[in-house]
């Protein structure tokens, strides 16, 4: 029999493993955001049934992989938007989300206002002129 030490050690290095593994996920989904990546892609780059994956990310970074891809995905539209330079459906297209309705309810539902409004926003921001901030 073990001593009941060694259990405990072994099941700390497989939660450190597991943890770095789902690091090295969300590492992908920063470096990759714009790729066509789903879960199931996800999980098989980590060698994981994607229920697995999604349960222990959502344990650990308190987000399912999806919600956290499409974080990513906004937060560089935004910067995108800002630049300015790109309409919505080039930056849309820049970030890899396929569909305009998902990414219009996510921008808004992140950002606080649709991607054209963010748009028009932030140009006027940048160009000095008292913006009223859409209702």
């Amino acid at each position: 029999m073990c001593h009941p030490a060694w259990r405990q050690a072994r099941i700390a290095a497989l939660r450190t493993d597991g943890l770095a593994l789902l690091r090295r996920v969300r590492d992908r989904i920063d470096r990759e955001h714009a790729l066509p990546l789903d879960v199931e892609a996800l999980a098989r780059g980590a060698g994981m049934p994607p229920g697995h994956l999604s349960r222990a990310f959502r344990m650990a970074y308190g987000t399912s992989p999806y919600a956290y891809l499409m974080r990513r995905r906004v937060e560089r539209a935004a910067a995108l938007l800002r630049q300015g330079g790109l309409g919505v459906a080039e930056v849309r297209s820049a970030v890899g989300c396929p569909s305009p309705g998902v990414f219009d309810a996510r921008f808004t539902e992140l950002v606080g206002m649709s991607p054209g409004a963010y748009r028009r926003h932030a140009a006027g921001a940048a160009e000095g002129r008292p913006v009223r901030r859409p209702a």
